[in-house]
């Protein structure tokens, strides 16, 4: 390092300002500390640091009043927004508003080091001045999965890029594609959502592309298919995988040349269409069974975005059950229903095999069929009350069904190249969420050192 970087911090709370003095300065970065956002405007009259790292909530000024005002007159200081309240919403405004980069807290000290030093090698994002994070959907989560989430929502609002969600289903895919379209340039033009499995294939095409009067037998009228309808805007396409492959070649097309034509007609319709898919499936592995289009994959695969189940998010699960009991309160007029600490207990142990579409349903249920306003445990449907030593194994005994069949026809890689993978994955997201997202801790319970943990996320691309 020829030039020691540095860096100011702003934050009212003492300790958090010690400990990133303490690892700055000894990774050789000269440190300057802020208690309000007054005291560094006016420190910033007379001096520039390389990288401001600012909390949000801070008494006076918040951390987004600070960001506002830096980007009218610092605008290429590359700024680092730190929060505890780390939502959707504060997410995007941060990202929209200029900064470098959104940090979660609590976070790992290294890691704020390396972003430091990150950012004082690159370039601010730009500025947005018409954004209205207002209109953002309800996506709630303190997971670090969901942060991840978050952040991507956050890089991708001043674009139309072509984006792909992958994750199980009833993970809130269409909520996360809702979140793009709304914090995009796109925002005041449609969102159309349609689902490829709930359309028969015979219909599918016409339901995309629309129809000409007399096309086909019952097509008394001209009908305009989803495409038009979202014409300016976004069209979500949810389970793209299920897509015939000569439906996906016309979707190609409408891709590359922005054009298409109904059924049954003679001239093409041009679009601006930002195309949005996702999937369940592993479409790596359809296409490589030729079921899908290496072609297609590679255009609609150009961001992607991971919709993590509701398992590895367990930390999340009392905001939602809190939020949608309050919904469904709402919804259907009644009183709203509130869980004691053992049921709360009882559901964040629980697996959750539908996800947050599950959890939705759960709390409708609870708010018509629980007697009081108070659930316990005894309120819970059996099969959530309930945990026997078959439940408990359940894993080993699907693992062990799994192992049997794919011996037969073994994949590439091997069994192990498969599952062992996975199995990281899950375990070191699991203690990350334990562990509140301190890798020394999560290391330890994961019995291994740290460099270990962080060799692991890099290789398995948590």
């Amino acid at each position: 390092m020829n030039a020691r970087i540095k860096a100011w911090v702003v934050d009212d709370d003492h300790s958090l300002r010690w400990v990133l003095e303490q690892a700055l300065g000894q990774s050789g970065i000269d440190t300057r500390s802020f208690e309000t956002a007054d005291s560094v405007l006016d420190a910033l009259s007379s001096e520039t640091p390389d990288v401001l790292m600012t909390d949000v909530r801070m008494p006076g000024k918040d951390g987004l009043q600070l960001l506002d005002e830096l980007a009218n007159t610092h605008s290429a200081l590359p700024v680092i927004v730190m929060t505890a309240h780390s939502d959707l919403d504060t997410a995007v405004k941060a990202y929209r508003g200029g900064a470098f980069e959104y940090l979660p807290k609590p976070f790992d000290v290294d890691d704020a080091v390396q972003l430091v030093a990150r950012a004082a090698r690159e370039a601010t994002v730009a500025v947005n001045d018409d954004f209205d994070p207002s209109i953002a959907p309800r996506l709630v989560g303190q997971a670090p999965a969901m942060q991840d989430v978050f952040r991507a929502i956050g890089r991708l609002a001043k674009t139309s890029l072509t984006v792909m969600i992958t994750g199980e289903s009833g993970t809130g895919k269409e909520l996360i594609a809702r979140a793009l379209h709304e914090n995009s340039p796109r925002h005041n033009e449609p969102f159309v959502a349609l689902n490829m499995s709930a359309i028969p294939a015979e219909l599918l095409e016409s339901e995309l592309f629309g129809h000409e009067r007399g096309a086909f037998t019952g097509a008394e009228t001209r009908r305009i298919g989803r495409f038009e309808q979202a014409d300016g805007g976004t069209l979500f396409l949810d389970e793209i995988g299920d897509m015939s492959l000569d439906l996906q070649t016309r979707l190609l097309r409408v891709l590359a040349e922005g054009e298409f034509y109904r059924v049954g007609g003679q001239s093409a319709v041009k679009v601006d269409v930002r195309v949005i898919a996702a999937t369940n499936k592993t479409l790596e592995k359809s296409v490589a069974a030729g079921e899908f289009r290496e072609d297609l994959y590679h255009r609609l695969n150009v961001i992607r975005i991971e919709s993590p189940p509701l398992r590895e998010r367990r930390e999340d699960i009392p905001r939602l059950i809190d939020h949608y009991l309050s919904s469904a309160a709402t919804e259907l007029e009644t009183e709203r229903k509130r869980l004691d600490p053992a049921a709360m207990q009882k559901l964040i142990e629980f697996d959750w095999p539908g996800n947050v579409r599950q959890l939705v349903n759960f709390c409708r249920r609870l708010t018509v069929t629980a007697p009081g306003n108070n659930i316990g445990l005894d309120d819970l449907p059996t099969e959530l009350r309930e945990t026997t030593p078959e439940t408990v194994g359940q894993w080993q005994t699907a693992l062990a069904a799994w192992a049997s069949g794919a011996a037969k026809a073994p994949p590439p890689e091997g069994l192990t190249g498969v599952v062992i993978p996975d199995c990281e994955r899950i375990l070191i997201r699991a203690a990350l969420a334990a562990a509140g997202g301190h890798r020394q801790e999560a290391a330890r319970l994961l019995g291994w050192g740290r460099n270990t943990l962080t060799r692991k996320i890099q290789s398995l691309g948590i």
